[in-house]
């Protein structure tokens, strides 16, 4: 990034006058800025990347500034007047503003993604806790229905020990009579 903000000290400041040559230098140079600032962001984190491009300018600024004034001739000024040290200030700066810009892009994408990976774990908590509402319902009818065939069950018990007893009274009860029957078919063969 330094090396592009740099190389831009070189180029014509009247990007208009000489077609589409001029800009089209300037544009692929923001393009780049543009990347640095983007993968700077992606590596070092927004705010240790927004340092070090704020760093950059104000260094690559003060450099130009310096060399501007002692090269004058080269860069086309018979005397060094403030607008255009102000000019090449500002064009230094707004190059470097696309390195920001790459920053913030990249940040957005970053702060995109997790917002998207939060509202996917919100919806998934409440298909979570549906799921243990409907997974205690199951538990709550499977044990209905177990109390219903434990009573069922019970209820069965009662009616074949009630018939049991009922059987084994009216077996015990033709036992009897039937000794009483055999008693008295005895008794008339004793007399």
């Amino acid at each position: 990034m330094v090396f592009l903000l740099f190389i831009s000290n070189f180029i014509k400041a009247d990007i208009l006058q000489h077609a589409f040559t001029s800009y089209s230098v300037w544009f692929v140079i923001m393009l780049l800025v543009f990347a640095c600032g983007y993968l700077m962001n992606k590596i070092m984190g927004y705010s240790f990347g927004g340092k070090i491009v704020f760093a950059v300018i104000v260094a690559n600024v003060a450099f130009s500034l310096f060399m501007v004034s002692i090269f004058s001739q080269y860069f086309g000024f018979e005397d060094m007047t403030v607008e255009n040290m102000l000019l090449y200030s500002l064009r230094l700066i707004s190059v470097g503003s696309m390195g920001f810009f790459g920053l913030a892009v990249n940040e957005v994408f970053f702060l995109q993604q997790k917002l998207s990976v939060c509202e996917q774990k919100k919806s998934v908590t409440p298909i979570i806790e549906s799921n243990v509402k409907e997974a205690d319902l199951t538990i709550q009818e499977a044990k209905l229905k177990a109390e219903k065939i434990i009573l069922e069950a019970e209820k069965k018990l009662k009616d074949i020990q009630l018939k049991s007893e009922q059987f084994e009274i009216k077996l015990k009860e033709l036992v009897r009579t039937e000794r009483e029957l055999i008693k008295k078919y005895e008794q008339p063969e004793e007399e």
